[in-house]
């Protein structure tokens, strides 16, 4: 959650309620289950770390709101972020977050991010059906590689999908 925040104030300086309401429209339904406290709760830590810092702007018919920009420090953990590729197992709604805030702050082409991660993927693969080819046809293990396997090849699918997404929306 820290580094899509982050990455949606690389678009520009926002409050809360404004992050909040991007996080909803960028997930859809998911995003009904977005805890409006969290927003919060994660920019204060973001402050706290230095890699957002706020600034208090006044409203004339309404209370003073607290307006969040990116420091230079946070703008190298988000560089840092649209770079990872380690993807572990990862939630899509995570991965998208990441594609949408990449679009949002146009720090990084969301292509660009799903090409990068499917590489990675491909590696992995290629890792792993090696390390199938070495264990004895119906061992333990060899049926573990093989969920594996599958695993990431259905993710590789859905990185196909999320490119197609993406590829249409730079037309």
């Amino acid at each position: 959650m820290q580094d899509v925040v982050l990455a949606l104030l690389a678009k520009e300086p926002s409050h809360g309620y404004e992050l909040r309401a991007r996080l909803q429209e960028a997930l859809g339904p998911l995003g009904e289950e977005l805890n409006a406290g969290q927003v919060y709760v994660t920019l204060r830590r973001l402050a706290k770390a230095g890699l957002v810092e706020a600034r208090v702007v006044g409203q004339s018919d309404r209370p003073d709101r607290k307006v969040y920009e990116l420091t230079p420090a946070g703008r190298e953990r988000v560089a840092a972020w649209l770079a990872d590729v380690s993807w572990g197992r990862p939630a899509p709604a995570e991965f998208h977050l990441k594609l949408v805030a990449a679009a949002l702050s146009r720090l990084a082409d969301p292509v660009a991010v799903v090409d990068a991660q499917r590489r990675e993927l491909l590696r992995r693969l290629a890792d792993v059906q090696r390390a199938a080819l070495a264990q004895p046809a119906g061992s333990g293990a060899a049926l573990l590689l093989e969920g594996t396997a599958l695993r990431l090849r259905a993710d590789l699918t859905w990185l196909e999908s999320c490119a197609a997404h993406w590829s249409a929306r730079e037309d």
